[in-house]
């Protein structure tokens, strides 16, 4: 049997703690970011013209709001969420009871090859350590149909920031703060094309105060010839 790594066994406990609390904390984090519910709906659109009527997955969806907002945005998505800590995903089922929400890890997804006709990973990919990062992006390749994109979203830095404690809860948690550039060669490594790159500021006003920069990367897997 393959031992589980200890960075997946302390974010699942970890999310699995804060899950009672990030709900209510997380619930208007969306619809306060104009800048990214306009990217969400730019990859929603890629998804639904070029993803072959292939469902999407929202990898990393924690309680699940970001899956439903793919999935209001009209453009029939078949949109569907995975989540490492079970807490988090019995929230999302609780919270949107329509859709579907599954357990998993991104480094081994139980999704077949060429399954997905696109994939979000939005601060997800930030827990998984550098060495583990380039299997997270193999796998995104295996389970993406050709022309499918996957999206990313992530702090931006050099030095990741640890967390001890988040709403009285005790955790253990690494936020591994990345270079867009450097997001862009990993991906293209692992065979996909790299489309767009996003930087921005900080955002310091407002309910959500951030502490680093923002990232977003959108790819895509290349067409079958």
């Amino acid at each position: 049997m393959t031992a589980v790594p200890d960075f997946l066994n302390a974010t699942r406990s970890s999310y699995d703690a804060m899950a009672p609390g990030y709900v209510e904390f997380a619930r208007g984090e969306l619809a306060a970011k104009s800048l990214e519910r306009a990217l969400l709906g730019a990859f929603a659109e890629l998804a639904a013209a070029g993803g072959g009527g292939l469902p999407v997955a929202d990898v990393g969806c924690g309680t699940g709001r970001v899956t439903a907002h793919l999935h209001e945005l009209g453009l029939a998505l078949d949109v569907f969420g995975i989540d490492l800590s079970p807490q988090m995903v019995a929230v999302a089922r609780e919270e949107h009871p329509g859709l579907r929400f599954e357990e998993g890890s991104m480094l081994d997804l139980a999704l077949p090859d060429a399954s997905l006709g696109g994939l979000l990973a939005r601060y997800s990919t930030i827990h998984v350590p550098d060495a583990k990062l380039p299997r997270a992006f193999e796998e995104f390749h295996r389970v993406l149909a050709p022309g499918a994109h996957v999206q990313l979203g992530f702090q931006v830095g050099d030095e990741p920031l640890r967390l001890t404690e988040a709403w009285g809860m005790e955790v253990s948690l690494d936020f591994h703060r990345r270079q867009p550039e450097r997001i862009g060669e990993l991906l293209r490594d692992a065979g996909l094309e790299v489309v767009s790159r996003v930087w921005r500021e900080r955002d310091t006003d407002g309910p959500f105060p951030e502490r680093a920069p923002q990232g977003f990367v959108l790819a895509r897997r290349p067409s079958a010839a």
